[in-house]
């Protein structure tokens, strides 16, 4: 890609920050894998109820930062465990261990997630800034299936290099649908479980597996349908996001306010059934608290 000059920001490199996320992933999934046969080993600390860390995520998420400013330096960093805010042009959003719970567990179920999230005014083509923060890059990596999921904005997503597209399934009475129980955040729970209850009752199937980035992607590659959360973290939704738009799905924010669902309650599925989920949250959902 070129390198121009901009009022604001200089064209993005997005075939660099693609490049630099798939290095950085693998460098985090190798810690995460050098842990795998002696987690009874793992210092954990308790966050929070039901919100665990261990030296894995910590000694995970500094490979992958350190992989990041390497190699794509002057960019902000949102981190799980070390925190940050967004600036510059673009910020990496990272979740160093997705499914944290599965992984103490021996559950072979989580991911390396990855999103580099544009600011206003960066442009993504020549003459073409974008106007709302916006996902532009999205790698999540399961090392236990050695499965990479990947995607550039306004390019595509792809499966270990093969281009995935979301199911085309049109209704819900046909769906395979993902969610995730409330965890760690409970005061929106008299919300989350009539949804729950109408998508039992609506839907051919509900799966919960425990790790929100590959929900993401496994829809964004057919799997399921259809997946909706409520109470997660940015860098949980952040690659996954982008991932399912570029394979031709729709995920968005669950309350409509923000650009993508930054906010942690999120709703997705190809274009056909993400309207159906909508209309079954729709009659549940409370406004959202300042």
């Amino acid at each position: 890609m070129q390198n121009i000059s901009h009022p604001k920001h200089s064209l993005l490199d997005l075939r660099a920050a693609i490049d630099a996320a798939v290095t950085a992933a693998h460098t985090g999934a190798a810690v995460l894998q050098s842990y795998a046969h002696h987690r009874a080993d793992l210092i954990i600390d308790h966050k929070a109820r039901n919100d665990l860390v261990s030296q894995a995520d910590r000694e995970a998420e500094t490979a992958v930062i350190e992989a990041l400013h390497s190699r794509m330096p002057g960019l902000g960093i949102v981190a799980e465990e070390t925190g940050g805010v967004p600036h510059g042009p673009a910020t990496w959003y990272i979740d160093p261990l997705d499914g944290t719970t599965n992984y103490l567990s021996g559950i072979p179920h989580y991911a390396v997630s990855i999103a580099l999230i544009a600011h206003p005014g960066t442009p993504m083509a020549i003459n073409e800034p974008i106007e709302v923060d916006t996902p532009v890059i999205g790698v999540v990596y399961d090392p236990c299936r050695e499965e990479l999921f990947t995607s550039v904005y306004g390019v595509g997503s792809w499966l270990n290099g093969r281009r995935i597209a979301c199911s085309r399934t049109g209704s819900l009475a046909e769906s395979v649908v993902a969610t995730g129980f409330p965890f760690r955040d409970f005061s929106f729970a008299e919300q989350y479980m009539p949804m729950l209850h109408d998508a039992i009752h609506t839907t051919r199937g509900v799966r919960r597996m425990g790790a929100a980035a590959l929900d993401l992607a496994w829809t964004a590659c057919g799997r399921y349908d259809g997946y909706w959360e409520m109470g997660l973290a940015p860098w949980d939704v952040a690659a996954g996001t982008l991932i399912l738009r570029e394979a031709g799905g729709v995920c968005t924010d669950m309350h409509g306010t923000d650009p993508w669902p930054k906010g942690g309650d999120v709703v997705a599925g190809n274009p056909q059934v993400h309207k159906a989920l909508e209309a079954m949250i729709a009659p549940h959902l409370k406004p959202r608290k300042a």
